[in-house]
């Protein structure tokens, strides 16, 4: 029988005094919950600045405005993923709260940045987010933000003016905020502000890579985890200067007076941006949406290199087994399910006519090792995307310290007869909520993996290492191994599991593998894709 839930709303529960005025939320199963707080506030393309005081107390009880989106939400994918969408307002430098009503003191924090590349996404945008269980089974002050995105967080307008002089990196600076805004504020909730964890997946993990080569955030955190966020910096950074977009921006509005473009609607600037940008992307040029590398923002690591000052922050990174499944061609998924159920024998054969005998032979030999317990056709399902810039990443991180901690989530489910594990399915484990996702539900599974995966991120949060007594020991990599914990109904850690099938899949599948992969790919990312792929893989 479900035990009965306690709710408490009134002027004498969940109210704290932050350094703006009393913000008021309220009590859920022992747990305080605090919704929209505004940590700063920011005129369109310019830095973010404190936010208002107010006198009356605040009330925390709703959501805060999510950033507006460059086209609207399609319901697919929902049975994977489960979204909830939001009122999206540029107003939108707000935070949530989930903390112990038992008034504890000096608990560790963990920051949430949320998904959708640098230009999508919200802090509330998958069910998965809520931070409620992380804060009640992990006896932590949980976080999750919003921030600036797409063109209003990353477009380029500073050969306009002193005050548009970080406009590329406007959402990274919105999170410098926030975790500003955390760093004076968050011991009121209970949280140890010299001890705040910041995590993201696929863009949230991006955001965790950019903010160790930002400056101005230095000293807000202490920990980070990137879950699928690692990308080949060719698609993760814009080089250059944003004049020739801005300039066609205003000659496409028939002005010369780029303050047009802080007053248009929202939708008006997007309009625009999407008919002259084409020609630019084309051409190579800026046209940007992603960081800009400058005096604020040092560029992606793989490319750049670590910051000294950070170089000593501990890190977990990780991906999924299967990624990019879900942008294959569905014929193509079609196919490869099926061939999962044909015999060993018949899934050779099948290799053997895709690649020929030798090269068929080969990535066999090294995938039978790396995974021996998956048949030969999830061979397609597998990621180089996310996995092959993590591994540039982790070999580059590991030679600089002993904390930095791989994983890799290889959990199958159990849908359509069974599927590899894909994009943001690992998200629900780490946040104690599977309960909230059908799909997570696996008999005699799914109950003890999501305890070694939350309490891997929970003991990662209190002690910089994520060992504890329901894994295997999960040892920091060195600079013999990348030692890899496999989450799945076996957990286990396997130094250098995947390394020589990477080097043999590089040269014999990832022609093959790009090919399946490209429409989806060009779209996300344009002519930069091939490019990458062809001179990397």
């Amino acid at each position: 029988m479900m035990s009965e839930n306690k709710f408490r709303y009134d002027e004498n529960v969940a109210v704290v005094e932050t350094t703006k005025g009393k913000v008021r939320g309220y009590e859920y199963n022992d747990v305080w919950c605090f919704k929209g707080i505004p940590y700063a506030k920011a005129k369109r393309f310019h830095a973010p600045e404190p936010a208002d005081a107010w006198e009356d107390v605040y009330d925390a009880t709703n959501y805060g405005y999510v950033c507006p989106l460059m086209s609207r939400p399609m319901p697919f994918g929902e049975l994977q993923t489960p979204h909830r969408y939001w009122i999206e307002n540029e107003n939108c430098l707000n935070l949530n709260i989930w903390t112990p009503a038992t008034k504890q003191e000096k608990l560790p924090v963990v920051v949430w940045l949320h998904g959708g590349g640098f230009t999508e996404g919200s802090s509330i945008e998958q069910v998965a987010y809520d931070g409620e269980n992380m804060c009640r089974y992990g006896n932590v002050v949980a976080v999750s933000l919003n921030h600036r995105v797409n063109l209003l967080g990353f477009c380029d307008l500073s050969e306009y003016g002193e005050e548009y002089k970080n406009s590329a990196n406007a959402g990274m600076d919105d999170i410098v905020a926030a975790l500003q805004w955390i760093h004076d504020n968050i011991g009121a909730f209970g949280g140890d502000a010299g001890n705040v964890t910041i995590f993201g997946q696929s863009g949230g993990g991006e955001k965790v890579a950019a903010l160790l080569q930002t400056p101005a955030a230095d000293g807000l955190y202490h920990k980070g985890m990137i879950m699928s966020g690692v990308l080949d910096p060719g698609l993760e950074d814009n080089k250059g200067s944003g004049k020739d977009l801005i300039t066609a921006m205003l000659k496409e509005l028939q002005t010369e007076d780029v303050k047009v473009l802080e007053t248009i609607d929202y939708q008006k600037l997007i309009t625009v941006y999407n008919k002259v940008s084409p020609a630019l992307k084309a051409q190579g040029k800026y046209v940007g949406l992603v960081p800009n590398p400058n005096a604020y923002y040092k560029g992606m690591p793989i490319e750049h290199g670590f910051r000294e000052e950070t170089a000593q922050i501990p890190l977990i990174v990780g991906c999924v087994y299967g990624e990019m499944a879900t942008a294959m061609k569905a014929e193509n998924v079609k196919k490869y399910k099926e061939e999962r159920l044909l015999s060993r024998e018949e899934q050779i054969i099948k290799l053997e006519d895709l690649l020929g005998r030798e090269k068929a032979d080969e990535v066999i030999a090294e995938f039978e090792t790396a995974y021996p317990e998956r048949p030969f056709a999830d061979l397609h399902f597998i990621d180089m995307v996310f996995r092959c810039p993590s591994k540039k990443f982790i070999d580059l991180r590991k030679k600089l310290n002993q904390t930095t901690y791989s994983y890799m989530f290889n959990q199958n489910f159990s849908l359509n007869g069974g599927t590899t594990p894909w994009h943001c399915s690992d998200i629900p484990f780490v946040f104690h909520n599977t309960g909230l996702i059908p799909v997570t539900q696996m008999s005699g599974i799914t109950q003890n993996l999501e305890k070694q995966m939350f309490s891997s991120l929970m003991a990662f949060a209190r002690t910089g290492n994520p060992s504890n007594d329901t894994i295997p020991e999960w040892p920091a990599c060195n600079d013999e191994n990348e030692n890899v914990m496999i989450f799945d109904e076996h957990t286990r850690m396997i130094p250098n599991n995947d390394q020589k099938l990477l080097e043999v899949l590089k040269t014999n599948y990832g022609p093959v593998y790009g090919q399946e992969l490209k429409g989806m790919m060009e779209m996300l990312f344009g002519d930069k894709w091939m490019k990458m792929w062809t001179e990397n893989v």
